[in-house]
């Protein structure tokens, strides 16, 4: 389903590469809501999608520190797959604006949180290698099994809920999650 509607109960694969990120979400959602039912615990469901900004850790394998650390340290990018796959990116105080409203409203029932603006992978590594001003390649290597080909929320729920609406252009946000990580590689630059 594109874009992912709070509804999409999800396509897993339960014994695949991706199975226990996969499903360890799907679980978690499920405890959520059966303490709610069960003990009457006030309880609010987020579904959070790509988040990034100052702060990551330089090796968590998301796909923007990977590109902004590999630019910044000279190396070439990698791509998986030919990189038409999409993504939306959320700032992460974007996100975190959206859990406090969260919290604040009486609402518990599964809510995205993001930003619904879409940009392929190849695009995206673009943006990083023009805001960081390095020539690095680009290189594919091949797509992991089970990688989702498209990935955007469907806000509106939020926007109706929350009036959550994402404020951080994803270059500006780049741009200063590419200022954070610059100063942490030159305070360690072999790590």
């Amino acid at each position: 389903m594109h874009p992912q509607l709070e509804s999409y109960w999800g396509n897993v694969n339960p014994i695949g590469v991706r199975s226990c990120y996969d499903e360890g979400k799907r679980a978690a959602e499920t405890l959520v809501m059966d303490y709610r039912r069960q003990y009457g615990t006030d309880t609010r469901v987020v579904r959070i999608f790509n988040t990034y900004g100052p702060r990551m850790a330089e090796n968590d394998g998301r796909v923007v520190s990977n590109f902004i650390v590999q630019a910044l340290r000279g190396k070439d990018l990698t791509v998986y797959g030919d990189g038409s796959q999409t993504r939306s990116f959320c700032y992460v105080d974007d996100l975190v604006r959206g859990i406090i409203s969260l919290m604040a409203s009486e609402y518990y029932m599964p809510i995205n949180i993001g930003n619904d603006g879409e940009y392929t992978v190849l695009e995206l590594a673009q943006m990083v290698l023009e805001l960081t001003g390095k020539n690095s390649k680009i290189i594919h290597k091949p797509l992991p099994s089970d990688d989702p080909c498209k990935r955007r929320p469907d806000l509106t729920l939020a926007r109706k809920e929350l009036k959550y609406i994402p404020a951080m252009p994803v270059r500006e946000g780049l741009a200063k999650t590419i200022e954070y990580f610059s100063q942490v590689i030159q305070t360690h630059p072999q790590s």
